[in-house]
């Protein structure tokens, strides 16, 4: 008994000592069972001292899925792209693509500089931002503005205004279109362009202000796939079958863009009129090129309409990844294209809502012109994207031969209607073909649906257009209007269907100006052109750009 009881102290006294060292650790914390087990849970503190150095040559990677954030690059799979590619204005230091374009610093654009929210307040994160985006893609010309003036000054005094507030004049001209004289300026010492802006803005002589705004072509380049996709497109929009019923002939459509070449035989007797903006002397572009052939090609391949008038317009020069232009040079374009009796407008280009060009558009279809544009390549969390966004612009996005959405193309409740744009098989500079993808291409196939409308009633309002290619449209992704689609798929014969014929068609006034050198003058193409031609085969090397076949005879 005795022996029993001198054991149960001892045992006693063991599990005392026990409980007294396990409880020590809680005793040095300070802190209560529940403190400590809440402190077990948060297995990141002091991560500050876990952040590696960034060093100060690498570039900040910028996130695709975060719009105007910035990260180090650390805890990130370096080679995930959101979007298979992206067009120069969205593209940052590692190739990757952003949601939307790179803003600018200066403080002229919408948006600031570059769109941070507030919630991220790191000390590295938005000097170090900043500086990259400020030296990739800028959305504006650094140091420039445009600005409307008193249309009554001189060149010298337009100069000596100009002095005044520390510019220089670089060009100015009255533009008809939107009744305004407009001058572009760059600033001559280190003040921002919101700066200048604000200052000149002040002057009596001066109706506003604004930043010269980069505007980007919206093309992807695409990897060939098995077989001949080169008439997807057709059978998708069901052109053969409107083309029985019209082929855009005696319609005007301006295509701004990049240089186009009007010698390639799918573009034959086809170019109204050729235009540069941008004064340059640089040769045809592959997406001017393409652009067009979309809309007329009638050799090997078949456009959307092929007997239409195109005024090839060069408002775009050559850039790294595709082709860049400025609110300046575009409204020279829009002014050109109205001038010189464009029915239709094909801008397969993107960038910010930019008050200059707005006003431009809006006078176009003031004088009954379609405005078509490129919904922009820019993918799913970019806010809309201009001229696209605006209300008087029929905005379209692109599908692929199976009807899906291209993972680039912009959403959004201004998007119209949707067109093949994935794949697309068309003319390339020095008579080749190309293989490309993007919206672009989309826009360019509902401008020619466009035209076969006007052929079918030349009265036709821009609104009017719209309206039919919406309500013929072919449903696809949710019942009814959606953000991705529009209305839907065009049904380019639904849609020549719905118009009713005009009793007299007049043949629509061309440019007296005359042709550019070596652009033919224009010959009506037979009703049947190419319908029965075969379709283009494939480059055998599967480059993007190869040999094409020669044109079938006509």
């Amino acid at each position: 008994m005795v022996h029993d009881r001198a054991n149960w102290r001892v045992k006693t006294r063991r599990a005392a000592l026990a409980l007294t060292v396990a409880a020590l650790p809680f005793a040095y914390l300070g802190g209560s069972a529940v403190q400590a087990q809440s402190a077990m849970r948060s297995p990141n503190l002091n991560i500050q001292s876990r952040i590696p150095t960034i060093t100060p040559t690498v570039v900040p990677r910028i996130d695709p899925n975060i719009a105007g954030r910035a990260v180090t690059g650390i805890a990130r799979t370096p080679n995930l792209r959101t979007y298979p590619a992206c067009s120069y204005a969205y593209r940052n230091s590692d190739g990757e693509c952003s949601n939307k374009p790179v803003l600018s610093t200066d403080g002229g654009g919408t948006g600031g500089s570059g769109g941070a929210s507030g919630k991220n307040k790191d000390k590295n994160s938005g000097p170090r931002r900043i500086v990259a985006q400020t030296a990739l893609n800028p959305r504006t010309i650094t140091g420039e503005i445009v600005a409307e003036i008193d249309g009554a000054l001189s060149d010298a005094q337009a100069d000596e205004l100009a002095r005044r507030h520390g510019l220089v004049r670089l060009q100015s001209q009255n533009f008809p279109l939107i009744g305004a004289t407009i001058g572009l300026f760059r600033i001559t010492d280190r003040r921002t362009v919101e700066t200048a802006s604000r200052q000149f803005a002040t002057d009596t002589s001066v109706r506003s202000v604004q930043p010269n705004f980069r505007h980007f072509l919206q093309e992807q380049k695409a990897a060939l796939t098995e077989g001949d996709p080169a008439q997807y497109a057709n059978a998708k929009l069901r052109l053969p079958q409107a083309h029985t019923l019209a082929h855009g002939a005696n319609v005007t459509v301006a295509v701004i863009d990049s240089g186009v070449d009007v010698k390639h035989p799918e573009l034959a007797n086809a170019i109204a009129d050729s235009f540069d903006a941008l004064g340059s002397k640089e040769g045809p572009h592959v997406h001017g090129t393409g652009i067009a052939g979309a809309i007329v090609s009638h050799a090997r391949l078949m456009g959307s309409a092929p007997a239409a008038r195109i005024l090839a317009i060069r408002a775009f020069a050559v850039a790294p990844n595709g082709g860049e232009s400025t609110s300046f040079v575009i409204l020279k374009a829009l002014d050109y294209a109205a001038a010189h009796g464009a029915q239709i407008v094909n801008m397969s280009f993107a960038g910010p809502n930019d008050a200059l060009i707005e006003r431009g558009i809006s006078a176009s279809v003031a004088k009954g012109i379609v405005m078509v544009a490129a919904a922009g390549n820019a993918g799913a969390k970019s806010p809309p994207l201009y001229p696209a966004a605006n209300r008087s612009v029929i905005a379209v996005s692109a599908t692929d031969a199976q009807d899906r959405l291209f993972a680039a193309s912009n959403r959004g409740g201004h998007i119209a209607v949707s067109a093949p744009g994935v794949d697309i098989f068309l003319p390339a500079p020095d008579e080749k073909y190309q293989m490309t993808s993007g919206t672009s291409f989309s826009a360019a196939y509902i401008s020619g649906l466009a035209a076969l409308l006007l052929e079918r009633n030349p009265a036709l309002k821009p609104d009017e257009v719209r309206a039919i290619l919406m309500k013929t449209a072919r449903d696809l992704g949710a019942p009814g209007r959606d953000d991705l689609f529009g209305a839907g798929e065009a049904d380019a014969y639904a849609a020549v269907s719905a118009v009713a014929p005009a009793p007299a068609t007049p043949i629509a006034t061309v440019s007296d100006r005359p042709a550019a050198e070596g652009v033919p003058d224009r010959q009506d193409a037979p009703a049947t052109r190419a319908l029965n031609q075969p379709p283009a085969a494939m480059a055998s090397d599967k480059s993007a750009v190869g040999e094409g076949h020669p044109p079938a005879a006509r």
